[in-house]
């Protein structure tokens, strides 16, 4: 699992008939205190997230191992909104 924040919305109208109505979400990996880093990744997302939420991903195989994912052409995936997180004791982020 991945830790990344939603950056933002992509639109696809043309796209594998496993993927009709799924919302796509582009995504940018970022490290334990929210600090981005590396390239941007679209994802499927699971859990109705939004630009702004800190997110938690996977990618690969696993990214296909969701009750929305399981046999579907993709790569990656949002499976879980975080509500805070903790790193060494400090609270380090909290959804408002």
């Amino acid at each position: 699992m991945l830790i990344a924040r939603v950056v933002g919305t992509t639109v696809s109208t043309i796209k594998d008939e496993k993927l009709a109505g799924r919302k796509l979400l582009i995504v940018r990996q970022t490290d334990e205190h929210g600090e981005p880093f590396g390239k941007p990744f679209v994802a499927v997302d699971t859990v109705d997230a939004g630009v702004g939420d800190l997110v938690l991903t996977a990618a690969g195989s696993s990214a296909r191992q969701t009750n929305i994912t399981r046999d579907t052409p993709v790569d990656a995936v949002i499976m879980a909104m975080i509500d805070s997180l903790e790193v060494g004791g400090e609270l380090v982020y909290r959804k408002e």
